[in-house]
């Protein structure tokens, strides 16, 4: 996926979140989310804070030990916006090509699409992923070592996408079909790996 094209899909998520997150209930921005101890509400300012200069983030660093995991979720917790105000920075976000150092430049799709499943699952939310993106996210994910690391922590198997041209794993291995979107929430460890393979088809009318 060239550059113009996976920040074009970055900006259109991160639409589509706003326009959602707009619509939400008090409640429901207090629902925990997918990401453990995270409610929807500081998953949804975390996204905003892939903006967040060093020096903004600094004071959490400090505070954390600069230990990564840490300095996010306290960046995200001492944050007091309210949603509307949340919402507006996700949407100033469109057209900037800004990303955390040290990331490839298909991290920001990476970080909004997982995010966005991360809020909508929880709240019973179908929302799907555009299947082209998450292919490329999804091969992201093959392909890293932190924070997720699918091909040591889930050796043996072949994932197949029964809806996009995406197939990865040995070939020898325990065959995994799903859609797209669900091999991304695998490779994060969003979901669980099916316990077993598609059955045969009989071949029998």
């Amino acid at each position: 996926m060239d550059s113009d094209t996976i920040w074009r899909n970055v900006d259109d998520q991160r639409g589509q979140l706003a326009d959602l997150l707009d619509t939400l209930e008090p409640q429901q921005w207090a629902t925990p989310s997918l990401c453990a101890g995270w409610t929807v509400r500081e998953v949804a300012i975390h996204i905003t804070q892939s903006h967040a200069s060093i020096g903004e983030l600094l004071p959490a660093a400090f505070k954390s030990g600069f230990r990564f995991d840490a300095m996010v979720r306290r960046a995200a917790l001492e944050d007091p916006s309210e949603p509307s105000a949340i919402t507006a920075r996700l949407r100033a976000m469109a057209g900037s090509r800004k990303r955390p150092p040290m990331t490839k430049e298909v991290d920001p799709l990476l970080d909004i699409l997982i995010h966005t499943q991360d809020i909508c699952i929880p709240l019973g939310i179908d929302q799907p992923m555009p299947t082209a993106a998450a292919a490329a996210v999804a091969d992201r994910l093959w392909h890293m070592k932190f924070p997720f690391a699918p091909q040591r922590d889930l050796p043996g198997y072949r994932f197949v996408a029964t809806d996009a041209g995406y197939a990865v794993g040995p070939e020898w291995g325990g065959r995994r079909e799903a859609p797209i979107r669900d091999i991304v929430l695998m490779f994060s460890r969003r979901r669980d790996v099916p316990d077993s393979e598609p059955e045969a088809e009989s071949g029998e009318d």
